[in-house]
């Protein structure tokens, strides 16, 4: 069976090379809006199904990878801050805070059918940072394109007291201990 990541993540097809020496990758170019009352779970998880089934037409005998990530402090989503302004008010308003990352993750397999999904949870909780700090933060780590406004792959480390989750690989966007356990259910071997 064909492996096909359903995202234009250049942090996703990152990891998902940790483990996977090929694979197809596309864009799925859905409507990524929240829904009336929707929980950031919920959220994550149709977003990631949703991503997961929009390549069904496209892709024969195919497991379909489909992951989307949600943030959420003080019932506030946090999204990617797009500009060096907006990324830093997003960080100015968690300083202090923690942080709930929701990371929905789904595996379509376009010959049965089946779909396999599941959602991640990962804390963080950022130190109390003045401007300066988190003014330098973003002009040595412009993370723009990030959820939270931060890598913490990189220098982002250095703003959290803490990160707490079972898989670090979540955090960045595709859970790979759960991944993994999805494809050998579907009868493809990692290792």
């Amino acid at each position: 069976m064909n492996i096909v990541l359903a995202s234009s993540s250049i942090y996703r097809k990152a990891l998902l090379s940790k483990i996977l020496p090929t694979f197809e990758q596309f864009s799925p170019n859905i409507d990524e809006s929240a829904r009336a009352h929707e929980k950031p779970d919920a959220m994550a998880r149709r977003l990631a199904e949703h991503k997961a089934k929009v390549g069904h037409g496209q892709f024969e005998d195919a497991l379909i990878i489909g992951s989307d990530q949600v943030a959420f402090s003080d019932n506030h989503q946090l999204t990617k801050a797009g500009n060096r302004e907006s990324n830093i008010n997003q960080l100015k308003r968690c300083s202090g805070k923690e942080i709930t990352f929701y990371t929905g993750l789904a595996v379509f397999n376009t010959r049965s059918t089946n779909m396999q999904s599941s959602v991640e949870v990962y804390k963080v909780k950022f130190k109390h940072l003045t401007t300066k700090q988190i003014t330098h933060y973003v002009e040595r780590e412009q993370a723009f394109d990030c959820a939270g406004g931060f890598k913490v792959e990189g220098l982002g480390i250095s703003l959290f007291e803490y990160v707490r989750g079972d898989d670090p690989n979540t955090l960045v966007g595709l859970p790979l201990i759960r991944l993994t356990e999805m494809l050998v259910n579907e009868g493809y071997q990692v290792i």
